[in-house]
């Protein structure tokens, strides 16, 4: 374990006794709070914020002075691996993320190169071998990437997408060119994941943000497939700590026996699912992060309450538990009804261990 003066989260990651249950929440660095606001206010470009490693750090360490939170996640995105590949990202008001030479035919994906992510995401290093200064050992440090099926879809589709018309176009029609593409991205993400562990995170989490979109079958052929290659290559210690990695792949609740099968420590689950049933349906075999509706978050303080403990109850006695909302805090998200939802789960969840 590593040397830090709260490490209730890598512990509960563990499954092993914490005194309270610990929280963090998916995009906390950013978005809803009115320092982030005013930082983000004098920039240009969300890009631009990203790749200022100073900024970049302070704004992963903003909630930490506003909360007492038991991590802190890097402030970057998960669609600067496509960039380092080449794919020319940005971002349109309108329309969100985009990129300027999306993937379309198997020449582009010839092109897409291995790259060393010490050179070209230099700035995500220094950011988190910054942050991991400043935290002084108060709490662990996440990092992330995005799984190789959440990547493709952005990088086919050449940004968001409602229907996601295109990738699975390619998944059906010419799947060897869509697994081309995957390995590669797959290597990639293995070369960025353990360059973070070597720059200092303590943990990481990978967001399959988009595998809940495909059948079961396709799931497991173009996403769980390369997400088992990643968890098998994956450096697992920090100067001889523990490393543990956690899964969340929104909307896929139905193949948590699956997920949890592969080798991760933890699962995220979404709001969709009792947080009970998933403790039962998993067992013992990784930790569950998870499970608030963020929306929850625009009620009242005592409803935020009230919603904390349906979860703590269901969950029930005993570690491996790691609250979290079940996606990213809404960016209209009031900081002190934030700061209700954490104090909730440290005052409410003694109990139970």
């Amino acid at each position: 374990m590593c040397n830090l003066k709260n490490d209730r989260y890598l512990r509960a990651m563990m499954r092993q006794p914490v005194d309270v249950t610990p929280v963090w929440m998916m995009r906390q660095a950013g978005r809803y709070l009115p320092e982030y606001k005013k930082i983000r206010s004098k920039f240009n470009s969300f890009l631009s914020i990203c790749k200022n490693v100073d900024i970049a750090c302070e704004i992963t360490l903003q909630p930490l002075r506003r909360y007492n939170l038991d991590a802190a996640i890097i402030f970057s995105d998960i669609l600067i691996v496509p960039d380092a590949m080449g794919l020319g990202l940005y971002f349109d008001k309108q329309h969100g993320p985009r990129f300027l030479y999306p993937i379309s035919c198997q020449n582009d994906i010839k092109r897409l190169p291995i790259y060393d992510p010490e050179k070209e995401l230099s700035y995500v290093m220094n950011t988190i071998r910054m942050i991991h200064k400043n935290l002084k050992g108060e709490v662990p440090l996440i990092g992330f990437s995005g799984s190789p099926w959440t990547l493709a879809a952005y990088m086919v589709e050449g940004g968001g997408s409602k229907v996601f018309n295109k990738i699975k176009k390619m998944m059906y029609s010419d799947p060897l060119i869509l697994h081309k593409m995957l390995d590669r991205l797959t290597d990639n993400i293995i070369l960025y994941l353990n360059a973070q562990i070597h720059a200092g995170v303590q943990s990481l989490i990978i967001f399959d943000t988009w595998g809940g979109i495909l059948t079961w079958s396709a799931y497991r052929e173009f996403s769980l497939y390369y997400l088992q290659k990643i968890i098998e290559n994956v450096l697992r210690k920090n100067k001889k700590s523990y490393v543990p990695i956690v899964l969340f792949t929104k909307g896929g609740n139905q193949w948590l026996e699956a997920m949890a099968n592969i080798g991760f420590d933890g699962l995220g689950i979404d709001w969709t699912i009792n947080i009970g049933d998933a403790r039962r349906r998993i067992g013992n075999k990784v930790a569950i992060q998870g499970n608030m509706d963020p929306s929850v978050l625009y009620s009242s303080p005592k409803r935020i309450i009230k919603e904390v403990y349906k979860i703590l109850k269901s969950f029930g006695k005993g570690s491996g538990h790691i609250f979290n909302l079940g996606h990213g805090i809404h960016q209209d998200t009031s900081p002190e009804n934030a700061g209700v939802f954490i104090d909730a789960v440290h005052h409410l969840s003694r109990i139970w261990h």
